[in-house]
């Protein structure tokens, strides 16, 4: 007898009505670099624990440091356009045992500890990171760059977070997505969390690394941007590396109907609401 294969469009679909958008969803990305040490880990899991109780919450984690630190271990060097990573084979097999394996367990364990009903996934799970590979892309320098296997998130599916965040558990998501074919890509986590904060109907999109937000030339905190200077930094070069995919995933939050968006220093914090970072807005900021 001749099976039918199953498009990914049937194996994605969910089986029942998905849930509701959760009133006063935040997203929270943290940085890898906020997860090195055990004593980094630990202090970040107390104040993402005391956050989920004020808030319905889901966190995306990223693992650049820990991911180069493992490349360069076997002999290769790691490559970036703008703050992404050009991934070709080897290095995605050890983006997926970094993200999904070392790191998101060793945070969910901390969150545990701290009290969070954390729940260990990745972009894989249940088409929560669904990804087209990305087409050339164009550097801040106007070069056309092939990133190799790396994903851009299209047609994400909500509902196993949005059960998980009604039933009171914290997803935890390690930045791999997937293809409808099965196939794994590395996805930016600022891009995943831009993509699942505005999929989720989130209320807030925070984006925690080591750097206190957006900073001007004497390297203080910008308290707040429009997306029309946001642009105008990126194409001016003044916005680079890693913070161009940053103040990206705002726009994507911003015009998907995310209320508040902010870039925020992640270290030594008490908690997120007092975090010193920069808040984005659509418009022009007046005074």
């Amino acid at each position: 007898m001749t099976s039918i294969p199953r498009t990914p469009e049937h194996s994605l679909a969910p089986r029942r009505t998905p849930s509701a958008p959760q009133p006063g969803l935040v997203v929270l990305k943290l940085g890898g670099e906020l997860l090195e040490s055990a004593a980094g880990m630990r202090a970040m899991a107390a104040v993402v624990s005391a956050l989920s109780t004020t808030a319905p919450l889901v966190v995306v984690h990223g693992g650049g440091r820990a991911i180069d630190a493992e490349l360069r271990a076997r002999g290769i060097e790691p490559r970036f356009v703008d703050g992404l990573r050009i991934t070709d084979a080897p290095t995605l097999d050890i983006v997926v045992s970094v993200l999904a394996g070392r790191n998101n367990t060793a945070f969910v364990a901390a969150l545990y500890a701290a009290g969070a009903r954390a729940v260990g996934l990745t972009g894989a799970d249940a088409g929560i990171g669904l990804s087209t590979r990305a087409a050339l892309f164009t550097s801040a320098a106007g070069a056309q760059v092939d990133l190799g296997l790396v994903g851009q998130p299209c047609g994400m599916q909500a509902p196993l977070l949005l059960d998980l965040v009604e039933l009171g558990y914290v997803p935890v998501v390690a930045s791999i997505g997937v293809t409808g074919n099965g196939d794994l890509l590395n996805v930016n986590a600022d891009t995943l969390a831009g993509h699942l904060a505005s999929t989720l109907g989130a209320a807030r999109l925070i984006i925690a690394g080591r750097t206190a937000g957006v900073l001007d030339a004497s390297g203080a905190p910008i308290d707040e941007l429009s997306l029309e200077t946001v642009d105008g930094m990126i194409a001016s070069g003044d916005a680079h590396s890693g913070m161009v995919a940053k103040l990206s995933a705002c726009r994507v939050a911003l015009e998907g109907g995310v209320a508040e968006v902010s870039i925020v220093g992640g270290r030594g914090l008490q908690n997120f609401d007092n975090a010193p970072g920069t808040t984005i807005r659509p418009a022009s900021v007046t005074a």
